[in-house]
């Protein structure tokens, strides 16, 4: 496997070995001592995801107060533009952000540990995207920042995305740092 590292500590783009042939293909979507020794993912996961998206979906930025969520994402089907942004306080990195394509094409993976803010917009037809976490989901404790807060400048890829209400009501960087640790 091919581990990528990006600008945000912690943050990686995975690249696992594919076997294709005439039938089609075998992959390890993970491997916990592979993943453990090679990428050095060693938060225990909790809870699998999956969620399917029409095209010009937005979901996102979330993260978790408190009891924040690490994050392991890959796109099943479809194509989707990942998005994670710093969002600890005292970080070197506060504030930036990266982003990937990941899709049933190419087989990427983000990681992305606890204290990140993560999202994603769907660039096809449909998405079906699967993530595992470090930590049960609580809706008490879920944050939204918005996805087009001017001071953070993400060249999303869609104009017009479509939003939940929560998504759309998400809250500017600035106005959440009272509640980030």
């Amino acid at each position: 496997m091919k581990i990528i590292p990006t600008k945000l500590p912690g943050v990686l783009i995975i690249e696992p070995v594919v076997y294709k042939d005439a039938r089609g293909y075998f992959l390890e979507a993970f491997h916990e001592k592979r993943y453990s020794d090679e990428a050095g993912i060693t938060l225990p996961f909790v809870q699998d995801n999956r969620s399917r998206s029409v095209q010009n979906t937005l979901r996102g930025l979330h993260f978790q107060q408190k009891i924040p969520q690490g994050k392991f994402v890959q796109a099943v089907l479809g194509e989707i533009y990942d998005v994670v942004v710093d969002i600890k306080k005292g970080s070197p990195t506060f504030g930036q952000w990266v982003s990937t394509n990941l899709s049933g094409e190419n087989f990427r993976q983000i990681y992305v540990p606890p204290g990140y803010a993560h999202g994603f917009c769907v660039l096809s037809a449909t998405a079906d995207v699967e993530y595992k976490c470090t930590a049960f989901y609580d809706p008490t404790l879920e944050m939204s920042l918005l996805w087009n807060d001017p001071t953070l400048q993400i060249d999303w890829p869609i104009k017009n995305p479509i939003l939940s209400k929560k998504d759309g009501e998400g809250k500017l960087l600035k106005d959440l740092l009272p509640l980030l640790s």
